[in-house]
């Protein structure tokens, strides 16, 4: 037994000696290769061209070489053609170099021994050093293969899919620290603890860069748990360089600082987006803690897409992405922790307690974000670009509501202030509908404003464009003037909000004039309103237009509708005129029965199997037509009540009354 145990041995010296001799060899085949792109009479772009296959394929032969131990599928097979590459690639460069040039850089016997030397590697493969005993050389040159093979995946295999740029700026930062270890730049005692990590993080990346032959949707599957796996470790690296390597006088530390801050901040976002997918996955919604996890990842996600822009302080990036690095190395231990004990069917509760706890820590961060990394925004005035009021705050509304209904992470963040915002406009909304706005033209104005400020503001921090300005800056300050409005409205004299009132506006389909009724007159005294209406039903474009009455119940839409719908200059101007009622339990095919039974006196039934849609257009196309919708519930079934109207130029009309 111990006589096999010497045998074994002494198999993996002479595999170390072989490897050796192996990248002694390849650096001095690149060395010359580089030397002669400066030989004259050398075609230096062929050199070039050359020089990169060949570095790529002996980085190939050298990665997998010294990751033999792990038993890769077809090992012998793949790295013999690979040899063969090499000598494709070396035999033709070395005979058109004359015997001077070669005798220079005694090159003659490169070729061979390289050869030799493959080949040794390869029939020893089983003898290789785990990389449990790698010396930090080895380790060094096996972190710079596989940096050359993952940019070769990202900026040639796979130009388009941003997680191979990811998976060689990872591979890139690592090998770079360890440069810096190799070349004394850092003393071993300040990355020792790292190192095996950077091992096992080289043996995964290559073994996802081995089997390349996946199906599309599997591969990207296969890397984004690759990226789960090894993007903590340059949370790490960032961590060793916050904590011991800042002040460093070393200007090869300083430009390796300097490219960290470039590339953390895609790596990081690409790492949370992938860990938020992960906790939907592993972990169900309303397991304790969970919600708070989204908040978190969602906070720092906004600030990692905004990174990059200058109303951040550049001399305190650093110190930002470093706490932010720290909070994802917190939340990823959360969320492992998390997805174990829902595993394991185990209390979460603990976990919970610990979520909280670091949710103030995100707090802190919060405040700190506005006065210490931030550069306050310049004042922005938001202006309502729309001329039917009611129908927005309407359509807010819905929206929000929508938004609080969800349960998509991205509005986790701020689900409390969407709730906020939502109340008090609602409230807002509801004593506006009995105010005269005529009277009070401005408040509604700036309410008009300031929703659209809301609206805009929320969905920008949703959908994460200059998120982090809106979440720290906007969203507090649109907030404050809501409630502004909301105590002004609520201080309008009690008189005024038990008024009832009534407004008439073009809609959006020809956003041109709004009309304000108040309805404490009797009918007879509409004529101002009715003239109005009546001049914009006989006049006006030739397009199809629109125009909706809004009011409360029993504000009188429907009786000025009809005095309109009456009059005699009305009557002769249109070839058409129908009133239909629509019911509150809206049926599209029973509706266009209903309305085509009106336009053309027949007795149609909903039952039978007819494009009703097409045969009202056939019937109306052609004429002026004046078309009463009265009663709305739901301003959301416009689209479908005005498809069948044709938009001849005719200067058709219709008349919508709603709520």
């Amino acid at each position: 037994m111990e006589k096999q145990g010497e045998i074994e041995k002494g198999k993996a010296n002479n595999f170390a000696v072989s490897f050796s001799a192996l990248r002694r060899d390849v650096v001095n085949v690149e060395d010359f290769m580089e030397r002669l792109k400066n030989e004259k009479g050398q075609n230096a772009v062929d050199i070039a061209d050359q020089i990169e296959k060949l570095k790529l394929v002996q980085a190939f032969i050298c990665l997998y070489v010294q990751l033999s131990y792990s038993d890769l599928k077809e090992f012998e097979d793949i790295m013999t053609g690979k040899r063969q590459e090499v000598d494709n690639l070396l035999r033709p460069i070395l005979d058109d170099v004359d015997n001077t040039v070669r005798c220079k850089y005694n090159m003659d016997h490169v070729l061979p021994s390289l050869m030799d030397n493959i080949d040794e590697c390869i029939s020893s493969c089983h003898h290789s050093t785990s990389s449990a005993t790698m010396t930090d050389e080895q380790l060094n040159f096996l972190l710079l293969n596989l940096h050359h093979m993952s940019k070769y995946h990202a900026e040639k295999i796979f130009p388009l899919e941003t997680q191979y740029e990811i998976l060689q700026n990872v591979c890139g930062n690592v090998r770079d620290i360890d440069g810096l270890l190799v070349n004394g730049c850092v003393e071993h005692e300040i990355i020792q603890f790292v190192l095996p990590q950077f091992k096992l993080m080289a043996e995964r990346v290559a073994l996802f860069l081995w089997d390349d032959q996946l199906d599309g949707d599997y591969r990207l599957f296969k890397l984004a748990h690759l990226l789960l796996k090894i993007i903590p470790i340059e949370l790490e690296v960032m961590h060793i360089c916050y904590t011991n390597l800042k002040a460093s006088p070393s200007i090869e530390v300083g430009r390796f600082i300097k490219q960290l801050l470039e590339t953390s901040p895609q790596v990081l976002r690409e790492y949370l987006i992938h860990l938020q997918e992960h906790v939907v996955t592993v972990i169900t919604a309303n397991t304790s803690g969970a919600r708070n996890i989204h908040v978190m990842i969602e906070f720092l996600l906004i600030i990692l897409t905004d990174v990059p822009k200058d109303f951040i302080h550049h001399d305190k990036l650093f110190d930002l992405l470093s706490r932010v690095g720290a909070l994802i190395r917190e939340v990823s231990t959360l969320v492992h922790d998390l997805e174990e004990k829902s595993k394991n069917k185990e209390s979460t509760d603990e976990t919970s307690r610990a979520t909280q706890y670091l949710l103030k820590n995100i707090e802190l961060l919060k405040e700190d974000v506005k006065y210490v990394y931030l550069k306050a925004p310049d004042p922005c005035q938001w202006s309502f670009p729309m001329s039917d009021g009611p129908l927005f705050m309407h359509l807010l509304h819905r929206h929000l509501t929508d938004l609080l209904d969800s349960d998509a992470y991205s509005i986790s963040l701020i689900k409390e202030e969407i709730e906020l915002v939502r109340e008090d406009l609602e409230f807002i909304r509801s004593l506006f509908v009995n105010v005269e706005k005529r009277l009070y033209k401005d408040l509604w104005a700036r309410l008009l404003d300031v929703a659209y400020e809301a609206k805009d503001v929320i969905d920008s921090i949703i959908v994460r464009d200059n998120g982090l300005l809106h979440l720290i800056f906007s969203l507090p300050i649109t907030i404050r003037k809501i409630k502004l409005i909301r105590e002004e409205v609520s201080n309008l004299p009690e008189e005024i909000l038990k008024n009832k009132s009534l407004i008439v506006v073009n809609t959006p389909k020809n956003p041109v004039e709004r009309k304000s009724l108040t309805t404490g007159k009797t009918i007879v005294d509409f004529n101002e309103e009715t003239n109005w209406l009546i001049s914009k039903l006989n006049s006006g474009p030739k397009d199809l237009d629109f125009i909706s009455i809004t009011g409360m119940p029993g504000s009188g839409k429907t009786t000025l509708a009809y005095k309109v719908y009456n009059d005699e200059s009305v009557c002769s101007h249109f070839d058409i005129r129908t009133w239909c009622t629509v019911d509150q339990e809206y049926d599209e095919k029973k509706w266009l029965v209903k309305l085509f039974n009106q336009v053309t006196g027949s007795d149609l039934k909903s039952s039978e199997d007819i494009d009703v849609a097409e045969k009202l257009r056939k019937q109306l196309y052609g004429k002026r037509y004046l078309i009463v919708l009265d009663d709305m519930w739901d301003t959301t079934t416009c689209d479908d009540l005005t498809r069948p109207f044709p938009e001849a130029e005719k200067g058709s009309r219709i008349i919508l009354t709603t709520r």
